[in-house]
Formats: structure tokens, C-alpha cells, sequence
């Protein structure tokens, strides 16, 4: 029986669906990366904002399909669409045959069995806060790095955000057994682990009575194998001393640190429901690039929220331009129902909130270009990924030969820039290399391989 997995949405998300797959594998399904050799897909969606869902809605469509054109016998949807649409899922797409919410993964198999047997099947749990039992996972990242979740939920409830609702309240997984899979992983093959939750900085507060994310990490930097320990979604009310220190102390932590700040207007970082103000946004910035000067920081915006005016835009770009943020996201506001931030009045025309992401992005531009000139003869450390097909020379602005794409402690996977190392020499995908770099091409950069 052929198993195949569409994965949308956050790496989050994607750590839920290779839970899955360790579980169908486990219970003598055959996964298979062929839509059409499919007896069953599961689609792992996403709700977070509407474009998430809409391209949700479009891939269950798509994979439906496979009913008519394939071998398909069910298709199944799963994550956070399912959890808090399983109603309008069932009665609006009919080639739906599963629904499973954000708390039933464990229930996956039973729900393939079920489905086979000709049954719709639905496992939601009402409670978003209950736990489910930890399983093994599947890496699906290429084996040298892997998402390592530490905690799920969220306690912050911003007015604009849904994921409380179908995420529940914040839950840290005990250390031993966040410890536990980054070994079983590092057994594996992984050589990077990048720490995910929707929020890292509060980690074991709920269970240790204190914030514990810089005792984790020293734990975690003693495995054998993890070379490299990257911290996403660190929101910046949150980072203390302890984690700076931490960051400062072990070479195994990358200087790079995902801060998701969403605005900079006090006005509309108090309507967001965030818990900082500018002035505060401010000093932590400086802090961490005044205790850790190599640091590479990242962060998010969000344009056109209700009641954001040409002056508060302004503000940010202002704010954007002085803190000099080496990576930066924007997205336009998304009214999402059930959000205190939906019935807000003064809400933005969509051309708007468009055109003030547009201006923020041409700005962040020029300011991660100028970064990335800085960069040039800097010797860096380059986790490399793999080399580039002759195909894509062009795409990538690179002549010919022999080119190694990777990355350096300042990109995430799939977010961030690459470093790309034209040499003679063989190299592993895998590998850890030195490179001086040589050129900077806009986000992206050349280097040099260090003999």
C-alpha cells in the first residue's frame, strides 16, 4: 500500500508530517514520492494566513485528482486547515475521505485503515491542549540537518493570529526527550538541528517553572555529530542574559537568531497585541549585536494592519533602515475570522498593504546587498548541500565547472541566501569546508575554497 505525503505550511508543520510518516512506515506502509503510484495521500495543510489557506484548498483539489487520473483509493487532509475546517472540508470537498487535527497524528494508520475500508474517517480533538505520545520521525531534509521542535502553542494570543485556537496553549517537551531525538538524529547523519516552536524563548517555563532554552542548548551542544545548532522564532520580550551567554560560549551555536518583531509603530505593535515597544525592540537589537558582533539577525513585518497609517509606515521603514537587519520577511496583513484584529475598524485596501510591502522589500534589499559586499574575504564556515546541476548554471549567475552550493551560519534552510563554491575539488554533500569569500551577488554569495 503506496503512502504519499504533501507537506504545507511552516517547518513546523513539516516535523508533524514526518512524525506521520515514521508512523505508517512503522505500521507496514510503503511511502512513495510518485502521486500517480499512490493509494492514499495525505495533505499536511496550513491556515495561518489566507494565502496559506488557499493554497491548501488548491493542493487538496489538485491531489483529488488522482482519484480520476491515478490509482487513488483515499485522500486524507490533516494539520491546522483540518483542525479548524473539518466541517466545510467534508461537506465542500467531497474526495476528502479523512480528517485528522493538529492533536490526532497518532491516529494517522488507524485512519488509512478506515478510509480503505470504504469509511469517512474524522479524528479531531476539541481540546488543542491535550499531548500525544512521541513517535520516530522520518527526516525528510536530506539527512544533514533537521528541524527540531521543542515546544507547541502559543500563550501570546496577538489579535491577528489564529494559531492558539488550533495550536493550543504553549506545551514544552520534556528535555529528556527533546535530547532524546536530537541524539537519535545525530546517530543519522544530522549535522545541523535547528530549534523550532512557535515560540523558542520560552521553552520549559510551563514545566520547569523558568525559562530553560540556554539549558537546553548546553545539552545539546554536547551530542557527537551536531556541528551546528540554529535557533528559530525567538520572540525578543524573551531573550535573556542566560541565552546571549549561551549563544557567546558554545561554538556550536550558530550567531544567528530569528526574531519575529511584526511591526515598530508603538500604535500598532499595541493593537498586534505585541508585548514590546520600539524603544524596547531597540536596546535588545543593540544588545545582541553588541555582546555577539557577528551576529545575523532576521526578522518579520507585517504591512496594512488595521489602523496602520501612512505615518506608522513610515516609522517602520525608518526603523528597518537604522537597525540594519540582515534577513527580513514582510507579509501583508491576513484578516483571519475568530481574531480580535478582524473586527477592528480602519481596515487597510489590499493595494495598500501591498504597496507599503513592496516599498519595506525594496529597502530591505539594498540594505542586505550592502551586507553582503561587507562580506567579501571573510572566511567562513560552509555546511555544503549539495552541487549545482549544469542546468542551473545560468540561473544562479554561475559560468560553468564544478560549483557546490551551501550555506553559512547566517542562512536557514529555504529562507535565506546561499554561498557558492566553484572548485575542482570533491566535496561531500554533508561536508563542512572552509571558504573565503570572493564576490557577493545580491543576497548570495561566492567564495573561495580554503586548502
Amino acid at each position: 500500500m503506496n503512502i504519499f505525503f504533501v507537506s504545507l505550511g511552516c517547518d513546523k508543520n513539516l516535523v508533524d508530517s514526518e512524525i506521520m510518516l515514521g508512523i505508517v512506515k512503522e505500521y507496514g506502509f510503503t511511502i512513495t514520492d510518485e502521486e500517480k503510484q499512490a493509494d492514499i495521500i495525505i495533505v499536511n495543510t496550513c491556515c495561518f494566513i489566507n494565502d496559506a489557506k488557499e493554497e491548501s484548498i488548491n493542493t487538496i483539489l489538485e491531489m483529488g485528482q488522482y482519484k480520476k487520473n491515478g490509482k487513488l483509493k483515499g485522500l486524507i487532509v490533516t494539520g491546522c486547515l483540518a483542525q479548524r475546517y473539518k466541517q466545510d472540508i467534508l461537506n465542500e470537498i467531497p474526495e476528502v475521505d479523512g480528517v485528522v487535527g493538529t492533536k490526532k497524528y497518532d491516529e494517522i494508520a488507524s485512519v488509512i485503515d478506515e478510509v480503505l475500508k470504504g469509511s469517512k474517517s474524522v479524528k479531531i480533538d476539541e481540546d488543542v491542549n491535550s499531548k500525544h505520545q512521541k513517535y520516530k520521525r522520518i527526516n525528510t531534509t536530506g539527512g544533514y540537518f533537521s528541524y527540531l521542535k521543542i515546544a507547541e502553542g502559543c500563550d501570546k494570543h496577538c489579535t491577528y493570529c489564529i494559531i492558539p485556537k488550533v495550536r493550543g496553549n504553549y506545551q514544552s517537551r520534556p528535555m529528556e526527550e527533546v535530547l532524546e531525538e536530537a541524539k537519535e538524529l545525530a546517530d543519522n547523519g544530522v549535522k545541523e538541528l535547528i530549534l523550532v516552536a512557535q515560540e523558542t524563548t520560552l521553552y520549559g517555563k510551563d514545566i520547569y517553572q523558568e525559562k530553560s532554552l540556554h539549558k537546553l542548548l548546553r545539552e545539546l551542544c554536547k551530542i557527537e555529530g551536531i556541528e551546528w545548532i540554529r535557533i528559530l522564532y525567538c520572540y525578543p520580550e524573551e531573550i535573556t542574559d542566560e541565552l546571549i551567554e549561551v549563544m557567546k560560549s558554545e561554538t556550536k551555536i550558530c550567531h544567528y537568531l530569528d526574531i519575529p518583531i511584526q511591526h515598530a509603530s508603538d500604535d500598532i505593535l499595541k493593537k498586534m497585541g505585541r508585548r514590546t515597544t520600539k524603544e524596547e525592540l531597540t536596546i535588545m537589537i543593540n544588545k545582541l549585536r553588541r555582546e555577539i558582533p557577528d551576529i545575523a539577525l532576521r526578522t518579520t513585518l507585517i504591512t496594512g494592519f488595521p489602523g496602520e497609517t501612512e505615518e506608522n509606515h513610515e516609522e517602520v521603514k525608518a526603523f528597518v533602515k537604522e537597525m540594519g537587519f540582515e534577513r527580513l520577511g514582510v507579509f501583508t496583513y491576513s484578516k483571519e475570522e475568530d481574531t480580535p484584529a478582524a473586527k477592528m475598524p480602519s481596515q487597510i485596501r489590499k493595494p495598500v498593504k501591498v504597496k507599503r510591502q513592496k516599498e519595506i522589500m525594496e529597502l530591505q534589499q539594498s540594505i542586505a546587498f550592502e551586507k553582503s559586499e561587507e562580506k567579501i574575504g571573510d572566511r567562513l564556515k560552509v555546511l555544503i548541500e549539495g552541487k549545482l546541476p549544469d542546468e542551473s548554471l545560468d540561473d544562479y549567475g554561475m559560468d560553468s565547472g564544478n560549483v557546490y552550493i551551501g550555506r553559512t551560519y547566517m542562512d536557514a534552510p529555504n529562507v535565506d541566501g546561499y554561498i557558492f563554491i566553484p572548485t575542482r575539488a570533491m566535496i561531500m554533500s554533508g561536508e563542512f569546508v572552509e571558504a573565503v569569500v570572493t564576490e557577493a551577488r545580491g543576497y548570495d554569495l561566492v567564495a573561495e575554497l580554503v586548502n
